[in-house]
């Protein structure tokens, strides 16, 4: 399986333009900038898609991790803060919250350290990868 996306830039690296978009046509020509990247300018910017990504990939194979130990969610809800420093992206740390019917807290925060370390997008990333879970009831 192979999934592609396109970035478009236009101008010069702190005045100039650009856009993302994804095969799926989730985002479409979707706008980014150095001000959206570095300030609070409109549009998004790839260190947030990174977070998106990596929440969206984490939270599915914790999905998958806990099917194999015998549980089912109700639901888990993921966030990614994702710190740029000097230019390079140097942590992922990943907020879970999940509401797991019959499963322990020991259990539970085994199967996010095994999905924070196995999740795709964990293993592309060359970064600190962190995670704190809470079980609600």
């Amino acid at each position: 399986m192979k999934r592609h996306a396109t970035a478009v830039w236009n101008g010069s690296g702190k005045e100039g333009k650009g856009t993302v978009s994804t095969q799926s046509g989730v985002l479409k020509e979707t706008q980014y900038s150095y001000n959206s990247r570095f300030a609070d300018g409109i549009g998004t910017n790839p260190e947030e898609l990174v977070a998106a990504a990596h929440a969206g990939c984490f939270t599915m194979k914790l999905s998958f991790v806990l099917g194999e130990a015998g549980f089912t969610p109700d639901s888990l809800e993921t966030t990614s803060n994702i710190n740029f420093e000097n230019g390079v992206l140097t942590e992922s740390h990943l907020i879970v919250k999940g509401k797991v019917p019959g499963i322990s807290k020991e259990k539970f925060d085994e199967s996010v350290k095994n999905a924070e370390q196995n999740c795709p997008i964990s293993k592309a990333l060359n970064m600190k990868i962190t995670s704190e879970a809470t079980l609600e009831e």
